[in-house]
């Protein structure tokens, strides 16, 4: 089958699955992904793909419900045969200040906020991403964290959803908000690996000593503490690569390491460090990445993986410019 004809009839399987208002509904899919800029709703309306008058896109929001397995189901069709397949979740907040009365609004963090916090919605957003990197990525799952739910538990329902479905080895990438032991607790039983970022004010433990045979056995050892070079130990493995963004670099890793409330839970801790200095004449700072699960990639590869993660940004960005469907309370049903 070629490109165009998959491409006709991944449409027609999407189409059969919007329920009520399916023409207003698809004809405004088209109008948001091509268009540049829109200010508003009714921005939308007036794209060549958009047959219908202004009014109708709000009805098409409305009316239509999709329904989000259905749509993932077909979306996992997609992804073709592959040794693993690579998995990406995040979380992003969506500033909403004046909206005083939507519905379950909060607090969400926010990195770039003054206080890093800022007044709205918060949402989960699982996604494929293709091996050979670049800014494109599929969503699977995009959902709202609702007041009753924190991102960490979003994150492992949607693995629940997604994971039983693929049979390929799954490595999933995630960053510094899920690198602590109560997600990697929680993701014991989802058969997948997880390689995620830690902040470097984290506290890791070694395996403890052997029992002597009075009291409670130890869980823990020594501790690794990212930020203190004393604490640290000679890795087990250490490689150097030319990364065509960021020059040599070294990657090491620790094994056998674990988060002090997850310590059954053994995992490798990775550091990625640039060697090339800085205009400045300084060092980069290091990366720190810990690996949850079957280890099936060499180390060579783990930080080229981990950077395709970043394709789940660009997505958010496109539908941050391209759309204000967030400032509309009726876009929330497309969410829940």
């Amino acid at each position: 089958m070629d490109k165009y004809n998959r491409y006709s009839k991944f449409r027609k399987e999407v189409y059969s699955m919007l329920g009520k208002a399916k023409d207003s509904t698809f004809e405004l899919m088209d109008s948001i992904m091509t268009t540049r800029n829109a200010y508003c709703l009714a921005d939308f309306s007036l794209s060549p793909f958009f047959t219908r008058k202004w009014h109708s896109v709000y009805e098409a929001i409305q009316d239509n419900c999709p329904n989000h397995n259905k749509l993932m189901k077909r979306y996992l069709e997609e992804i073709p045969e592959l040794d693993y397949v690579l998995l990406a979740i995040d979380h992003t907040p969506w500033e909403m200040a004046d909206a005083k009365t939507m519905k379950d609004r909060g607090y969400q963090h926010c990195a770039k906020a003054k206080n890093a916090t800022v007044l709205g919605q918060g949402y989960s957003t699982m996604a494929w991403l293709p091996p050979s990197g670049g800014s494109w990525a599929l969503p699977l799952r995009h959902e709202r964290i609702s007041s009753f739910e924190s991102p960490i538990s979003k994150a492992i329902w949607q693995l629940k959803q997604v994971c039983p479905r693929l049979k390929s080895p799954k490595l999933v990438v995630l960053d510094c908000e899920y690198g602590n032991g109560a997600f990697v607790d929680k993701v014991a039983t989802i058969s997948a690996s997880f390689l995620m970022r830690i902040r470097s004010n984290c506290c890791l433990y070694r395996g403890p000593c052997a029992y002597s045979g009075k009291g409670r056995p130890r869980k823990h050892g020594e501790q690794f503490k990212i930020n203190d070079p004393s604490s640290h130990s000679k890795p087990n493995q250490s490689v150097e690569i030319n990364d065509p963004k960021l020059g040599l670099i070294r990657v090491s890793r620790w094994q056998n390491l674990h988060f002090r409330n997850a310590s059954n839970r053994k995992l490798s801790l990775i550091k990625v460090e640039g060697l090339k200095l800085k205009k400045t004449g300084t060092q980069h700072r290091p990366l720190w990445l810990v690996w949850v699960g079957f280890e099936f990639l060499p180390l060579e590869q783990v930080w080229p993986q981990y950077a395709i993660r970043f394709g789940i940004e660009h997505w958010y960005r496109f539908s941050f410019a391209t759309s204000p469907l967030d400032n509309s309370p009726l876009c929330h049903t497309w969410a829940m």
